[in-house]
C-alpha cells in the first residue's frame, strides 16, 4: 500500500468547503476522491491539512491518500491536471512515508484574509475580498491582534456550539498589513477551530470602527461565542501554507 502527497489549490468560490458531505458532491474533497478512484481504478479517500470552509480558497494545500496502485506519480499528476476543474490545480504528486497523515503532522497553518477597504472599484478581486469601505483605525487592529498571540482557550471564536474537544490553541504571529486600498490579517498558529479566523478579523473589525474597546480583547477568552465578534464572508479567507 502506498502512501502519496498532494499540493494543491483551489479557487473555492463554488464549493461548500474541503469536506466531503453525504448529501452534496460538490466539495474540494469529493472532486479529489473522484478523479482519484477514477484514474487509479480502485476507491480512494483523501485526508486534507484541514477543512476549509465553503467559498474558502487556498494557495497551498496538503493533502495524502492511500492506494494499491503502482501507477507513476508523474503519469497520476498529469491525469489529475487534465480531468480535475479548472479551479482545482495540483503542484505536485510524490511518495511519502506510511507515517505521513496530512492533518495529524501538521505543525503550523497560515492564513490571510483580505479587506477591500477603499471606495475605488475592485472588479476584478472582488470574488477574493471582502468589501467594507467604513473608515477603520488600523493601528488599534494591530494592538488588538497583539492580545490574540499566544497560547489562549478560543472558545469564543468557535462556531461550533457542540465542540467536545479542546478549544486551546496557540497562535504564533497575526499581522496586518495595508497595501492599496486592501487590508491583509495574516495570521500562524498551530490549528484553528470552525470559523476562527474569520471570527477573529469580524472581532478586529470592531475594534476597528471604534465599536470595540482594544483592550477588550484580553476578556474574550474563554468566553462564549456572541462575546465575540461577527462572522466575516468567506471569500476573503484563503489557506496560504502549511508546515510539517
Amino acid at each position: 500500500m502506498r502512501n502519496l502527497r498532494l499540493d494543491l489549490c483551489y479557487d473555492g468560490t463554488k464549493y461548500k468547503g474541503w469536506q466531503r458531505l453525504t448529501n452534496h458532491d460538490n466539495t474540494i474533497q469529493s472532486k479529489l476522491e473522484t478523479v482519484l478512484s477514477r484514474i487509479l481504478n480502485e476507491p480512494v479517500e483523501v485526508v486534507g491539512s484541514g477543512r476549509t470552509d465553503a467559498g474558502t480558497h487556498a494557495k497551498h494545500q496538503v493533502a495524502n491518500f492511500h492506494c494499491q496502485s503502482q501507477m507513476p506519480c508523474q503519469q497520476i499528476l498529469d491525469l489529475l491536471r487534465r480531468y480535475l476543474p479548472e479551479d482545482i490545480g495540483i503542484y505536485s504528486c510524490r511518495n511519502v512515508s506510511e507515517r505521513f497523515h496530512a492533518r495529524l503532522n501538521a505543525k503550523t497553518k497560515t492564513y490571510a484574509y483580505r479587506l477591500w477597504n477603499s471606495p475605488q472599484p475592485c472588479v476584478f478581486e472582488r470574488k477574493y475580498v471582502y468589501i467594507d469601505t467604513q473608515e477603520l483605525d488600523v493601528e488599534k487592529m494591530r494592538q488588538a491582534a497583539e492580545y490574540l498571540v499566544g497560547t489562549h482557550d478560543f472558545s469564543a471564536f468557535c462556531a461550533n456550539k457542540n465542540m467536545k474537544k479542546s478549544t486551546v490553541r496557540h497562535i504564533q504571529s497575526f499581522d496586518i498589513t495595508e497595501l492599496n486600498g486592501e487590508i491583509r490579517f495574516t495570521v500562524t498558529g498551530n490549528g484553528f477551530l470552525h470559523h476562527m479566523v474569520r471570527i477573529m478579523v469580524g472581532t478586529l473589525l470592531e475594534v476597528g470602527k471604534a465599536e470595540r474597546d482594544k483592550d477588550s480583547i484580553e476578556s474574550l477568552f474563554g468566553q462564549e461565542r456572541a462575546q465575540a465578534g461577527a462572522l466575516v464572508p468567506a471569500c476573503g479567507l484563503c489557506l496560504m501554507e502549511v508546515t510539517y
